[in-house]
């Protein structure tokens, strides 16, 4: 089953020349979820995109008290495949590892969840169990962003199989990208006063930005994260065409990872006010801020919470935190209790040569295993649940 979702391309891309449609891999889990008796539900998101919603057992709709959402996206990065010792597209196994694009990030759970679901017959299930596919969570999150939308209900508890090296996550940072454009007037370089250099207008900007990096710094704190303070990153800087000309515009690209309990709307709010306010005294500059996408926000589950504890006791890890995004947000907004955790690592992520280590399979499968027969076949777990 992993051969055959790495042998289905699946790149989301905000280039289009890269993009690609993931209904390849939507309908090879269809055809597998629907020969182990799941319902299976094919969403559209636009064109050539979907979302897939499979049920094992009783309905999700009649019984969101219970049920067990397992989810993961459906897409990948884009890859250069000159760079890969082996053919990204074709799962290669050696030395104790599965080779190929999206091995670890992230087609490989879909693999793990349906071998666990296997071990289940729908009859049996006091709750439903739902496998989630979702599309484009490495561009726009448009699949996730879409079941919010329309106030999916799924499930009381969810697992999203992101690379964690099967640690169970509970917490991540946000994701902020902004564009910052700064406009002047382009005239001859051979008079300063022909012109308005936003490259100047810029200066004064990033200089802002580095004080409101250090007051993030500053005011908030998490210890459970490895950086444990939000971080703003000056990206990339554009501006200017020639040496003897004055720069018109200048733009800076920027990323913010807020922590959780930081609100997204009201840092973008705030980092437009501080911009404004420096550069009021220069009436020959304007300034924009946009954002690049919506943003992700925060996410927290707590740590007293049931699935938090389950997750640790099946895994035998503590839970942590990671300073990458995911879904979860998405899934916690639509009332689920969610843990991030899954086979491979991160750091293997959107790599060459990315790898799935053999031994994550079997433990995988297990904990998967375990959670099901608690979340869905035993209907009493709640009261007899102490880790």
């Amino acid at each position: 089953m992993v051969a055959a979702l790495i042998g289905q391309p699946s790149i989301s891309c905000a280039d289009r020349r890269h993009d690609q449609s993931n209904l390849g891999v939507i309908h090879q889990l269809a055809e597998w979820a629907e020969g182990l008796g799941f319902r299976v539900d094919i969403d559209p998101v636009g064109p050539n995109k979907a979302n897939l919603i499979a049920t094992l057992g009783a309905s999700s709709s009649a019984d969101i008290t219970g049920g067990l959402v397992l989810s993961g996206h459906t897409d990948t990065v884009p890859c250069d495949p000159e760079l890969w010792s082996s053919d990204p597209f074709t799962a290669t196994e050696r030395d104790g590892r599965i080779y190929g694009l999206g091995s670890a990030d992230m087609k490989s759970f879909f693999a793990l969840i349906l071998e666990a679901a296997s071990q289940f017959q729908a009859k049996n299930l006091r709750h439903p169990l739902i496998l989630l596919g979702t599309a484009d969570e490495e561009s726009s999150m448009s699949g996730a962003r879409q079941l919010l939308a329309q106030n999916r209900k799924l499930g009381r508890q969810a697992v999203i199989g992101e690379p964690t090296g099967l640690k169970p996550i509970r917490m991540h940072k946000g994701v902020m990208m902004e564009s910052i454009m700064v406009r002047g007037r382009a005239g001859h370089s051979s008079n300063p006063a022909l012109g308005a250099n936003a490259i100047v207008g810029m200066q004064a900007v990033m200089s802002e930005l580095l004080v409101f990096q250090q007051a993030l710094k500053d005011k908030y704190r998490n210890a459970a994260f490895e950086v444990d303070y939000p971080t703003l990153n000056l990206g990339a800087l554009h501006g200017g065409d020639n040496p003897n000309r004055i720069c018109g515009a200048c733009e800076l690209l920027i990323d913010i990872r807020p922590l959780p309990g930081m609100n997204i709307d009201v840092l973008h709010e705030t980092l437009c006010e501080r911009l404004a306010k420096t550069l009021e005294s220069h009436p020959e500059f304007t300034l924009e801020v946009n954002r690049l996408f919506p943003g992700l926000p925060a996410f927290e589950t707590p740590a007293d919470n049931e699935m938090t504890q389950s997750c640790a006791a099946f895994s035998g890890q503590p839970a942590g935190a990671v300073a990458f995004g995911t879904e979860a947000p998405f899934l916690d907004q639509l009332g689920m209790q969610t843990i991030v955790m899954g086979p491979g690592f991160i750091d293997q992520a959107h790599q060459p040569d990315e790898f799935l280590p053999l031994e994550h399979i079997r433990p995988g499968v297990d904990i998967l295993s375990r959670l099901i027969h608690r979340y869905c076949a035993n209907s009493s777990h709640q009261a007899r649940f102490h880790p």
